[in-house]
């Protein structure tokens, strides 16, 4: 089994795979929370239940966070705040599974997924879209003015890190033999 992890401190999307099938996709919505350290707590009751409702797990992987400040994205505690929380839960996630998450940057993971986007466009609509078409399993809910729900990217991203996983799961597999 393979775990995906799209880390935020509002909504931090997980999936798991079981031999490349989705068996766990959800999002953990941390936006009701106020403190780092509310939302961190929150997080490690939910990898609790995740490590005893799926003991199978063998391999962990995780969105890496972003590592440079570019102007008009995120500033710059925003991307420190995001890299605490990556880190924090890192840990969380080593310490409960004893397994050390692996990490594969955005643009990897949707290479990895045969996912192109072309310049101008927003990767996370591409997603949206080629899981659509991909993942009878996912669904996208909309709000009342027919835009995604926040969280339906969330969960993309952790779909797309843990099919991305898997690819590299596989080809070492292939390698070995």
């Amino acid at each position: 089994m393979i775990l995906g992890f799209d880390i935020s401190t509002s909504i931090t999307g997980v999936t798991i795979l079981d031999q490349g099938n989705i068996v766990y996709c959800e999002a953990w919505d941390f936006r009701k929370y106020k403190t780092f350290f509310e939302k961190a707590n929150q997080a490690r009751k939910k990898m609790s239940e995740l490590k005893k409702e799926f003991p199978a797990i063998k391999k962990i992987f995780i969105e890496q966070s972003l590592q440079a400040f570019r102007p008009g994205f995120s500033s710059a505690k925003t991307i420190l705040t995001l890299a605490k929380f990556n880190g924090t839960l890192s840990w969380m996630i080593y310490d409960l599974f004893s397994i050390e998450p692996e990490y594969i940057g955005a643009s990897t993971a949707r290479k990895l997924c045969g996912i192109t986007v072309p310049r101008g466009t927003k990767a996370k609509e591409i997603v949206l879209q080629h899981l659509k078409t991909t993942e009878p399993v996912f669904k996208i809910e909309y709000t009342k003015f027919n835009n995604p729900k926040p969280e339906c990217y969330d969960k993309a991203d952790s779909i797309i890190i843990a099919r991305a996983g898997y690819a590299l799961c596989q080809k070492q597999k292939k390698e070995k033999s």
